[in-house]
């Protein structure tokens, strides 16, 4: 239920605006109030008097109404709710999001906003498709906001394809799990993710066999238990989670950078396999063979210390988790690590090439507290971060 919650609803132009009507009804069974602002192009489709009727509130539609600013001015208009829902959402809507313009009420609104934002795309396939729009929701998911659908199916165009707008219970649903007040809201959780790639040449690096599974599990397990994530991430081979602020990088050094500008918070889970070493005297050029044999001699240089800096640093979370990959003695090396580094909490596991772990799909790990050692049987890496985020809010409670 959706009882004392207000839903900002931001009505695109298209078509699928007439589902918009269907979400208003939704929403208020729900017992949620809504908030509707129609666009110059969602008027188009659906009017302001059926918006209102099926509301029971004020359209908003204009930036310089006065009426509207005396009564509740744009800026205050977009704080007060729990949440802001754009249905449907044009390709142009979401490039004005993405690119921070602000020429109307609705563009206004989200760009003044600190809520959270829930987006339901709709559009014709080849917009959808296009490098443009993908760019821009790539953009949108970095800044935190959540995205729900679109379908695939025929568009009123004729066209087949994605760009179809979510069915109105999908978005209830989506609204309903966004607005949920799990046991982390209002906490900021750090959690970096995969490996860190350290340049030989411009075309080579040093880097390991982290996918960045777990780190990615991880964050979205404590973003369905209500934080805000920020999601520190090398490059990994499975896409970061929807509804995080992510931020990528490439090195340990840049991933140090990006950690120490996104704290302070709450807790910080370093799950992120970062190199020991880069290469000290890496080339501008690529490196080619001279006919000799000889191999080039690469000088190496130790890479900071990500988890001591942050357990040690100023800025320090109410608790650091570390992680370690070892592939022997895992609990005496890990138990070694939580006390050198300076965390609260290490989650060692077995990274032997036999487990599968590396890269798999499953892990086996065990948590090193200051109390000691708590083995855990070996579960999917979604399932190992919903238990390490449910302790982790246990914690901070």
């Amino acid at each position: 239920m959706l009882t004392g919650k207000r839903i900002l609803l931001v009505i695109g132009g298209g078509i699928a605006a007439y589902k918009s009507l269907l979400l208003i009804r939704l929403l208020r069974g729900q017992g949620a109030t809504v908030t509707p602002v129609l666009t110059a192009g969602g008027a188009e489709f659906v009017t302001p008097l059926s918006v209102s009727a099926l509301a029971g509130e004020k359209v908003y539609q204009s930036l310089f109404d006065l009426t509207d600013e005396a009564e509740m001015g744009h800026i205050q208009l977009s704080r007060v709710a729990d949440l802001i829902v754009v249905a449907p959402a044009t390709a142009d809507l979401m490039a004005k999001m993405a690119t921070g313009r602000a020429d109307d009420l609705a563009s206004t609104l989200l760009l003044a906003t600190d809520t959270r934002v829930l987006v339901a795309p709709a559009m014709n396939v080849r917009m959808w498709q296009h490098p443009a729009t993908q760019r821009n929701i790539a953009t949108l998911k970095a800044d935190g906001v959540l995205f729900t659908g679109p379908d695939e199916g025929e568009m009123a165009c004729g066209e087949y394809g994605p760009g179809r707008l979510a069915e109105p219970e999908a978005i209830l649903a989506a609204i309903q799990a966004a607005v949920s007040d799990g046991p982390l809201t209002g906490k900021h959780v750090l959690v970096t993710s995969g490996p860190t790639h350290e340049p030989i040449d411009p075309v080579r690096y040093i880097a390991n066999r982290s996918s960045g599974a777990q780190g990615t599990a991880i964050a979205a397990a404590l973003r369905d238990l209500g934080a805000r994530v920020t999601f520190v991430t090398g490059p990994a081979s499975v896409p970061p989670p929807e509804g995080v602020a992510v931020v990528r990088v490439e090195t340990a050094r840049q991933m140090l950078e990006a950690v120490e500008a996104a704290l302070p918070a709450d807790a910080a889970v370093m799950a992120a396999a970062v190199a020991d070493w880069r290469v000290a005297n890496a080339a501008g050029q690529k490196m080619k063979k001279d006919g000799s044999g000889k191999a080039p001699a690469l000088e190496f240089a130790e890479n900071p210390d990500i988890l001591a800096t942050v357990s040690k640093g100023a800025n320090r979370p109410a608790l650091v988790v570390g992680f370690a990959a070892e592939t022997e003695k895992v609990v005496d090396h890990a138990t070694t690590k939580r006390l050198r580094k300076g965390c609260d909490w290490i989650v060692a596991n077995d990274v032997s090439p036999e487990t599968g772990i590396m890269g798999g799909t499953e892990n086996a790990v065990t948590l090193i507290t200051e109390a000691g050692a708590e083995v855990w049987p070996r579960m999917t890496k979604d399932q190992v971060a919903r238990q390490l985020a449910a302790r982790i809010a246990q914690a901070l409670a």
